[in-house]
């Protein structure tokens, strides 16, 4: 299986397309009383949106996940990025759920590479990896 190198660099426009989009957000209701039973809780959405317009640093994030080896390659027609730390010790494989990405590992990369060969995938549809190109 083939796999070329990864980093983040994520384009400053494109970062600024998501500022404008964000600050254009146009907010539903919400039905009194539902809460999470029909999706995300709108002022819990709200306040975490509010933190990707004042206060995320997307580039502190990229130098933190550049900070480790990365590569893309392509299993079943699907692009998947990772992670990949050698220390010559067991491999292990650490997978993130729904919603996530393998970049929710990232504290976890140095104490765990003292042990471990570790490989951290990001599903296709989730952060580097993708987009899906159809179902599996």
């Amino acid at each position: 299986m083939a796999f070329e190198e990864f980093r983040a660099e994520v384009p400053q426009s494109e970062l600024d397309e998501l500022q404008r989009r964000l600050d254009e957000t146009r907010w539903p209701d919400q039905l009194p009383g539902v809460e999470w039973s029909y999706g995300v809780e709108l002022g819990r959405l709200r306040k975490l949106v509010d933190v990707w317009r004042t206060s995320y640093d997307w580039r502190r994030f990229e130098d933190k996940l550049n900070a480790h080896p990365q590569y893309v390659t392509e299993i079943d027609g699907q692009r998947v990025h990772f992670i990949h730390t050698k220390s010559g010790g067991v491999p292990l494989l650490l997978m993130h759920g729904w919603p996530g990405a393998g970049s929710d590992f990232l504290d976890l990369i140095e104490p765990l590479t003292q042990d471990f060969d570790l490989v951290i995938p990001t599903m296709p549809g989730f952060g580097f990896s993708g987009p899906t190109g159809g179902r599996a």
